[in-house]
């Protein structure tokens, strides 16, 4: 892998097919990364659309800096924002721009946050319990095992991870904590190990990844974020542009589904002779879930778990 990216993009290719075309007619045509990471796919976008300008946020100030260095040949046709990407409708607006052509949301922890051990997001290694995406704001995963009640942390563990063994997990960082705070992440996972049936620790690889990916959500705010994102991503697109997203685990797939298919079926009353323009659907779905192809894993086993759904407007709101 090169070093620009430590990363290869998920599903590059199909991104791309589906987001380039709006973005290849005349005007000014904006695209948005609402997750740039280290900017992969926005240069794969910039390099197919030649006059689109991308607007690239993220709340990592280290892969924003990154990916702005990358971008930094495509000149003024990139925009970098550091900003979480519920606040779309906010830079959109602070920019001037008052419709884009194309959203992209890859959801998810980036491959920055993941290959670097002092992020604390990865359970194979040893490192401290961190897992802030921005980290100049914010309780740290640290904070959250050593302060939150039994009940609150069982609730988060089988809400965000759903974890089997909320309770009994939850139970023991609680009577572990008074020995001793909770500050790097091999502790965790030996707690975890330690506290869950042998039988359960033979599939499904390691046992601490629910933990580890509910303690992520809940540090970082994820679902109620992709809950507000979304609505202000649709709202924002013009008539044929289109929106992207790659989810990595059910939670946030089942999120966008939701939403789209709301978005994408008609609001008449049952039994309604005739459907009033005000009630068509204001998107179409261009894709359902699509999985990655067995080369795509192959080459890059972080596709693994991604879904991607896509839908393009095809009315402006009523």
């Amino acid at each position: 892998m090169t070093e620009q990216g430590a990363h290869v993009p998920v599903l590059l290719d199909r991104v791309v097919e589906l987001l380039a075309p709006p973005l290849q007619e005349e005007g000014a045509r904006v695209v948005v990364d609402t997750t740039l990471g280290l900017g992969g796919h926005a240069e794969a976008l910039l390099t197919r659309s030649s006059t689109a300008h991308l607007v690239g946020l993220d709340r990592d100030r280290e892969a924003l800096a990154r990916a702005t260095e990358r971008l930094a040949p495509f000149g003024d046709r990139f925009t970098g924002v550091h900003a979480v990407y519920d606040r779309i409708a906010d830079v959109l607006a602070g920019l001037g721009i008052r419709r884009v052509h194309g959203v992209l949301f890859d959801l998810g922890v980036s491959s920055i946050q993941l290959d670097e051990a002092g992020r604390g997001f990865a359970y194979s290694q040893d490192a401290p319990l961190d897992m802030r995406m921005d980290q100049s704001t914010g309780i740290t995963a640290a904070e959250v095992l050593n302060t939150y009640a039994a009940a609150d942390l069982a609730r988060i563990l089988r809400r965000y991870g759903e974890e089997r063994f909320a309770s009994r997990i939850a139970a023991a960082v609680v009577r572990e904590r008074t020995r001793a705070p909770f500050d790097t992440s091999a502790r965790l996972v030996e707690l975890i190990r330690d506290n869950i049936p042998q039988a359960a620790r033979r599939t499904g690889g390691n046992p601490a990844k629910r933990t580890f990916q509910a303690l992520r959500i809940e540090v970082n705010g994820e679902l109620d974020t992709l809950e507000r994102a979304l609505p202000a991503a649709i709202d924002a697109l013009a008539v044929g542009g289109r929106i992207v997203v790659l989810s990595y685990h059910s939670l946030e797939d089942r999120i966008v589904k939701q939403l789209f298919a709301a978005r994408t079926t008609s609001s008449a009353p049952p039994g309604l002779p005739v459907e009033l323009p005000q009630h068509r659907p204001e998107l179409r779905l261009l894709t359902r879930s699509e999985p990655p192809t067995s080369d795509e894993i192959a080459a890059n086993p972080r596709a693994q778990s991604a879904r991607l759904r896509a839908v393009e407007r095809i009315r402006e709101a009523a």
